[in-house]
């Protein structure tokens, strides 16, 4: 479709970044704690920690984005991220698409 075309294109240009979803947050945990955890991994460029307008509380859900591959893989290598006593639980995320087939050339 012309739209994932376009998407496609987009991606090319921007940086790509490579996202961890962690579920499982505690309440307490604050996004600055959670980026100064993931840093120990990688260089963690953002961390998306969305909020409940109603609450006033994050949704205990959030995605740490790195700047390479290798710091996602040194994260998952690990096989219990631990903060404040809970046991937080992750997946990887690969926001761009790479298409199935495989070119010639890979």
């Amino acid at each position: 479709s012309q739209w994932a075309r376009a998407a496609r294109v987009a991606g090319r240009h921007s940086r790509q970044l490579f996202d961890i979803f962690v579920a499982e947050v505690p309440w307490t945990v604050s996004s600055k704690e959670l980026k100064e955890y993931f840093s120990q991994f990688g260089s963690v460029q953002r961390c998306q920690l969305p909020f409940d307008k109603d609450t006033g509380f994050h949704k205990r859900y959030c995605w740490i984005k790195f700047a390479t591959p290798e710091d996602v893989q040194n994260v998952l290598q690990k096989d219990s991220h631990i903060l404040e006593g809970s046991k937080l639980a992750l997946k990887q995320q690969i926001h761009r698409r790479r298409s199935q087939r495989k070119t010639q050339s890979e």
